[in-house]
């Protein structure tokens, strides 16, 4: 982790009079920081606080939204909730992990352009299957159709890039 990230982690813990009983709200406001938790971010905050790595440790892991996995440019999470689940979310998760070669628990690609995520709910059940790129919805998705929106992102950031 670059030294201006750990710096950013020390405003934070202080903006919060490194009071352990904010903990929750530390790893919430370093993780928009940084799109994720880094193994170095949580040593600091411990030090800063004055606890256990394995206490910070266990509440990053608790919780479902703090990632201890650096996140791609681009966030994609398709909506695995039953609406969308019967209407066929699953293929539209695979084809973009197959597209993306995810493989395991990888949910990073290796040009570290996408993440890719499943949610319960995105709360669009209406206009299911449903997938957000960067919180942006796209309703009614096909497996082709989030191809092409991924092939398009790629095809823009090469031609600006």
């Amino acid at each position: 982790m670059q030294e201006q990230q750990l710096a950013r982690v020390r405003e934070i813990v202080t903006a919060y009079d490194a009071n352990p009983a904010n903990l929750i709200a530390i790893l919430q406001e370093i993780q928009a920081d940084a799109k994720y938790l880094s193994e170095e971010a949580l040593t600091l905050v411990a030090q800063l606080l004055g606890v256990s790595t394995a206490k910070v440790y266990s509440v990053a892991t608790f919780y479902e939204n703090f990632s201890l996995e650096s996140k791609g440019r681009h966030i994609i999470k398709v909506c695995a909730g039953t609406a969308c689940h019967v209407r066929k979310s699953q293929p539209i998760y695979d084809a973009i992990a197959s597209y993306l070669e995810l493989t395991g628990k990888k949910k990073t690609s290796a040009d570290g352009m996408f993440t890719l995520e499943t949610v319960a709910c995105l709360g669009a059940c209406g206009l299911a299957p449903v997938m957000t790129i960067d919180g942006e919805v796209y309703a009614k998705m096909t497996p082709d159709a989030a191809l092409a929106l991924l092939q398009d992102i790629r095809s823009k950031e090469a031609q600006a890039g």
